[in-house]
């Protein structure tokens, strides 16, 4: 018997969510043998689908979306799935889901492995939970039973603390699987790799080498059709608390025991522990926050975000957010980190930047900043890569000296695919490994640190700055960095270049 075997239920599997991601991805890891051969997919929403209707959808949908490029085996894939109109607000749903769960179980020869996807609105992120356990479908004598739910995993501390408790309540931690589809991209994971693989950088990681760190995650979008969504949320919430936070983690971690789930996640709760509190009087001092305005770009009118669909027409949501902190430690005392993210920035790019200190005694310039130091840029999206940048003598006499890039791009490993991120991450949630998910006292620890933020900016205590749309954001931005001739890096998608003029 496989220990593995499973039935797969997702919740909201009419979405779009559903369509575009997760079903392409179970797909993907059954093409390439990484499901068990007893599975079984259950979609479950209020649309009135038979199974062969819903099939025909999700075999669209694999045509469309899935991106290993081998369709030869959908007909196979499909016979695997299954569904059932469920009311997810109805507890007598839930008595007619655990009998389906028990014909397909019999019917396939399977145990009671049970994976049960959340992909709906979070505010049945309590009731969904609640109500399969009244029917003991959280019960694990027959086997493993896994819940999963997608961020945001509350809206601020108090709510946060309210789903945990909600949560745990039924359900044991270990069974809890918090997704954030960041920290399934191969480069994120990369970042341990790097670190702790690597003779010339682990000693180099700390306060006596490192000036200041960068992350940044700029999408050159605008809220599209999630106007009504994003207005309740902003970048704050939506990509600061969970994804950054977390890239920080990694960033920041000190080396763990082993790499086992508990291990990593124990060292990323550390950093979190160790964040310097921001004083709710010190908010506007370390935080800058934006809203993209109307603007033409490349010959075409951009609406502002205030006239998005959904959008309030007097919204003070933010569509762009910095933060300056520090990390109180031994590793990191003193060294500030940066991080920043926005809608309608000039492209989509996420990366991390290592800013080295200027050598002892600079030789070769009048003036040493950092931004002409040694840059090690870790490129998570797109043309994923590493880059460092190193000083080099341009040819002719005298010592004048030019950065010069030392690249690797993933793009160069030939046959080699980067697996999406929600491939690695639904792969893990059937393996039982939980070490790219978020703990609890992490979640918490994070929205902690940004509660005084929170409540400044919802006080309207910090400037609300407008930016065109197409740029870095407001001109304000640079007064975070405390050095006066220091900026941020302006990335371009490609990873080699970079300046705020470079072509995107």
């Amino acid at each position: 018997m496989d220990k593995n075997e499973h039935i797969y239920a997702i919740f909201g599997a009419s979405g779009d969510l559903t369509k575009r991601k997760l079903v392409p991805a179970i797909y993907s890891l059954f093409i390439q043998k990484l499901l068990p051969t007893k599975f079984t997919l259950l979609g479950l929403s209020r649309s009135n689908y038979s199974d062969e209707q819903f099939r025909d959808k999700m075999r669209s949908a694999i045509s469309e979306f899935d991106e290993s490029e081998d369709t030869s085996r959908i007909d196979e894939f499909i016979n695997h799935i299954y569904y059932l109109p469920f009311d997810s607000e109805k507890s007598e749903d839930y008595g007619i889901l655990k009998e389906k769960l028990k014909k397909l179980r019999d019917g396939r020869e399977i145990n009671g492995n049970t994976v049960f996807y959340l992909s709906t609105p979070p505010e049945l992120y309590s009731i969904i939970p609640k109500y399969l356990a009244k029917v003991n479908l959280n019960d694990q004598s027959d086997g493993w039973k896994r819940i999963i739910i997608e961020k945001p995993f509350g809206t601020d501390l108090e709510s946060a603390i309210k789903l945990k408790n909600e949560l745990l309540e039924d359900w044991q931690e270990e069974q809890i699987y918090r997704i954030d589809h960041y920290l399934g991209k191969e480069t994120v994971q990369n970042l341990l790799v790097t670190r702790f693989s690597n003779g010339i950088f682990e000693p180099l990681w700390n306060r006596n080498y490192i000036h200041h760190i960068e992350v940044t995650s700029s999408e050159s979008i605008g809220v599209e059709k999630r106007g009504g969504y994003y207005d309740s949320s902003g970048a704050l919430k939506d990509m600061v608390q969970n994804h950054l936070l977390h890239i920080v983690g990694m960033v920041a971690m000190e080396p763990p025991s082993s790499l086992d789930a508990d291990s990593i996640r124990n060292e990323v709760l550390k950093v979190f522990q160790s964040l310097r509190p921001i004083n709710k009087e010190n908010v506007k001092n370390c935080t800058i926050r934006g809203q993209y305005l109307a603007s033409t770009i490349k010959g075409e009118h951009v609406l502002g975000y205030r006239e998005e669909e959904g959008v309030d027409k007097n919204s003070d949501t933010e569509t762009y957010a910095a933060i300056k902190f520090y990390i109180d430690n031994w590793r990191w005392g003193g060294v500030p980190f940066y991080i920043r993210t926005g809608k309608r920035l000039p492209t989509r790019v996420t990366e991390v930047v290592i800013h080295f200190k200027p050598t002892p005694h600079f030789l070769f310039a009048k003036d040493a900043t950092a931004n002409e130091c040694n840059l090690l840029v870790i490129r998570i999206q797109p043309d994923e890569g590493i880059l460092m940048k190193i000083g080099m003598k341009t040819p002719g006499n005298g010592y004048e000296v030019q950065n010069v890039n030392m690249d690797f791009h993933y793009s160069d490993l030939n046959g080699v695919r980067i697996p999406s991120a929600y491939e690695r991450l639904i792969g893990d949630t059937i393996k039982g490994d939980s070490t790219l998910f978020a703990r609890s006292e992490e979640v918490l620890e994070a929205w902690e640190f940004l509660q005084p933020v929170i409540d400044s900016w919802k006080e309207e205590e910090t400037p609300l700055f407008g930016y065109p749309a197409g740029t870095w954001g407001p001109e304000h931005a640079d007064d975070l960095i405390e050095e006066n001739n220091l900026t941020w890096r302006y990335p371009c998608k490609n990873l080699s270049n970079d300046g705020i003029y470079c072509e995107l």
